[in-house]
């Protein structure tokens, strides 16, 4: 009885056995899952992370691309304008005869000799629409009109206004040969002004003194802070009266024996496009499209404008442009002005 009872312990405890190993094969298992769950989550994030890094690769590539294209503000010129073959060149004046924008001598002056010498154009607009400006600016324009107008006889230069053509505006206008207008356009204000403030009263009233130190007696011409004497207002009127002048003598070069003078028309008053005709400071009504079809005969317009490229633009949306232009109000007053 001891025997097969032990025998019979031995079987049991032997039977036992597996049962105590079978708990270890799912544990075994679940590690497994949980390595492979996190083997593959990597291997996932690995991919994610490979396209995200080419997909941000490629968008900067192609961002530059286009800072690059926008910068050089690439436009039909050159080997495109000879494929579109016969055409019309215009080059858009917008807003003040300055330093800076379209109505600037470094970017007209390039857009000029680059539709004179371009062998595809037969023609060149200047399509204006402006207040006026710099008679620097708008002199050295008017210069290489001359220029380019003796270097190459055979292409007419015409000068559409826009809404207006005044002051300095007028002052290119005048040196094309024809001159095309709205009824309703403003023209003429031949002329030249000098403004600024005089801040020496109210200065006195608060209690403000105004130290200025020269080395030399008129250092101080126009300061807005100072009484301004009798000499330097004589001095500044000579200087307008010689730019006036100047003025004029554009005026009736360029336009020559279709004025029509009275007392008035260099007085600074502007007119109607209208009235510009009859007075001879233009010629004749007309649009960009209706002078390149009916006068020039070349209906394809191709744009040689200068445009701002991508940093202008970008500094000029977040406002750089307008603390800039309140400090060249402040530093450049008081110079003369074809306005």
């Amino acid at each position: 009885m001891s025997e097969n009872t032990s025998e019979s312990g031995a079987t049991s405890a032997a039977g036992d056995l597996p049962q105590a190993a079978k708990p270890a094969a799912p544990a075994a298992s679940w590690e497994r899952e949980v390595l492979e769950k996190l083997v593959f989550a990597t291997l996932k994030e690995q991919r994610a992370h490979r396209r995200w890094g080419i997909f941000f690769r490629i968008a900067t590539v192609l961002l530059i691309l286009f800072g690059t294209w926008a910068y050089f503000d690439f436009s039909l010129g050159g080997s495109d304008a000879e494929a579109l073959g016969r055409h019309t060149a215009l080059i858009e004046i917008e807003g003040a005869i300055e330093s800076e924008g379209s109505g600037a001598a470094a970017v007209v002056i390039p857009a000029l000799n680059k539709a004179f010498s371009d062998s595809g154009s037969v023609a060149i607009v200047l399509h204006i629409n402006s207040p006026g400006g710099s008679p620097v600016q708008a002199g050295m324009i008017v210069d290489e009109m001359r220029r380019l107008r003796k270097g190459y006889p055979h292409k007419p230069l015409y000068v559409v206004v826009d809404e207006i053509c005044a002051s300095g505006g007028y002052y290119i206008a005048a040196a094309a040969d024809r001159i095309y207008v709205n009824k309703a356009s403003i023209v003429g204000s031949i002329g030249v002004l000098m403004d600024g403030f005089g801040f020496t009263g109210i200065m006195e009233k608060v209690g403000v003194e105004r130290r200025l130190l020269t080395a030399g007696e008129n250092k101080g011409f126009m300061d807005p802070f100072s009484p301004q004497s009798d000499k330097h207002k004589q001095h500044a009127q000579l200087m307008l009266n010689e730019i006036h002048q100047q003025f004029i003598q554009v005026v009736r070069q360029g336009r020559g024996k279709r004025l029509k003078e009275t007392p008035e028309m260099f007085s600074g008053l502007f007119w109607s496009g209208a009235r510009a005709i009859d007075m001879g400071l233009a010629d004749a009504y007309g649009s960009v499209d209706s002078v390149a079809r009916d006068i020039i005969k070349a209906e394809d317009i191709v744009d040689y404008t200068q445009h701002e490229g991508l940093p202008e633009r970008v500094l000029k949306k977040f406002g750089a442009a307008m603390g800039a232009g309140a400090v060249k109000a402040m530093v450049q007053g008081g110079k003369p002005s074809l306005q």
